[in-house]
């Protein structure tokens, strides 16, 4: 059915570069423990929708208007919680990060111009580029996955791209970069002026102390800190992503953005989420206990975690992780399988749903599905 299904779409007058692609997505199956798409496990806490669901109340009366194009409050409320000196004129927000990253392909990349990333990364950037219709180029990393200065630095004065995607912490392997990564492609990318986007959609997971590139912000035009609300904030289902930038790259996606883009139920969801962060990053440091578990837990067992400043952990070692992945599922437990030989990748649960899952890896370890020595 999936053949036939390609056959009909492909015998449509598509776009040459669109032909033969497959939508992202990962698999959507009813399940009792979903720990496969990094979502925030623990949900929204019952204050925190409460304030929501009067916010979008309010908001429904006024919905035969058109809501405020510029989102201002939002944007006033962005920048606050962001802190580093932003004000509203640098922050921009869409349907979702990668409406975001759509945009800003929309606005600097396109026919004749290259967006280059670092395999093993987010699976969305090359699907972006070909929606714009800008060329993918894939960079690489050490054997370790890795991303030293030097190395991204070279890549970029070599090839010349037009924009870099540098997502930190990286998915799937979950580390961060360093802000002298950040600066070093930045530098890199001052002949050919090139676009550099630092993906943090899971920076509120990092460890005490990490950095954010949004301390590089200030003098750095072409340097653009993108978020989303998905994540730390538990709002997958609301779909709000948002960038931290130069006022002039804010402007430069007015020009590609759709009209009244953001509704009204969206901005009131994110303000009240937003006036009750406390709550909200009260889960996250649950969050982070349960992945610096599941990495302690894992190592115990013989398998290599990789450090992660995320909410999710990428660990090697398996003979067979495909088979690993199946029979977790038939025991009620998702899990993600990136394609990367050796490898899978869990998001951190609630302390319930962790545990579940190391004590099922725990049993399917000690039955046949061996880590490699």
């Amino acid at each position: 059915m999936v053949t036939d299904q390609l056959e009909r779409l492909n015998r449509l007058p598509l776009r040459t570069n669109l032909r033969g692609l497959r939508p992202y997505g990962a698999p959507q199956l009813d399940v009792p423990i979903l720990l496969n798409v990094n979502e925030n496990t623990h949900g929204v806490p019952d204050d925190v929708r409460a304030a929501i669901t009067e916010a979008v109340s309010a908001a429904a009366a006024g919905l035969n208007r058109y809501p405020d194009r510029e989102f201002t409050e939002l944007r006033e409320a962005l920048a606050e919680y962001l802190g580093h000196g932003l004000g509203a004129e640098n922050i921009w927000a869409a349907n979702g990060s990668n409406e975001v990253l759509q945009q800003i392909l929309q606005a600097f990349g396109g026919p004749g111009r290259t967006a280059l990333s670092f395999p093993p990364t987010y699976s969305m950037y090359p699907l972006l580029a070909s929606g714009t219709d800008t060329e993918y180029i894939v960079g690489t990393r050490a054997d370790d996955y890795g991303l030293s200065a030097e190395s991204a630095a070279r890549q970029v004065r070599e090839l010349q791209p037009n924009i870099v995607f540098l997502c930190s912490p990286n998915n799937p392997t979950g580390t961060g970069l360093g802000p002298d990564v950040v600066e070093a492609v930045y530098e890199a990318g001052e002949a050919s002026q090139t676009i550099v986007i630092v993906d943090e959609a899971y920076h509120e997971f990092a460890h005490d102390g990490t950095p954010s590139a949004l301390a590089l912000l200030p003098g750095r035009e072409r340097l653009i800190i993108s978020r989303t609300m998905s994540k730390a904030f538990a709002l997958a289902g609301a779909r709000l992503g948002y960038m931290a930038a130069a006022p002039e790259v804010a402007d430069a996606l007015r020009l590609v953005r759709l009209p009244y883009h953001l509704s009204a139920i969206t901005q009131a969801t994110a303000l009240a989420a937003l006036r009750h962060r406390v709550a909200l990053m009260a889960d996250v440091a649950d969050i982070k206990r349960q992945r610096d578990r599941i990495v302690s837990e894992l190592t115990r067992l013989g398998l290599k975690p990789a450090a992660s400043d995320s909410n999710y952990v990428f660990f090697g070692g398996l003979e067979n992780p495909h088979e690993v992945w199946q029979r977790l599922l038939d025991a009620g437990v998702l899990i993600r399988d990136v394609g990367i030989p050796g490898h899978l990748r869990v998001t951190a649960g609630t302390e319930t749903e962790t545990t579940a899952f190391l004590e099922t890896l725990e049993r399917i370890l000690n039955s046949h599905a061996r880590p490699r020595a």
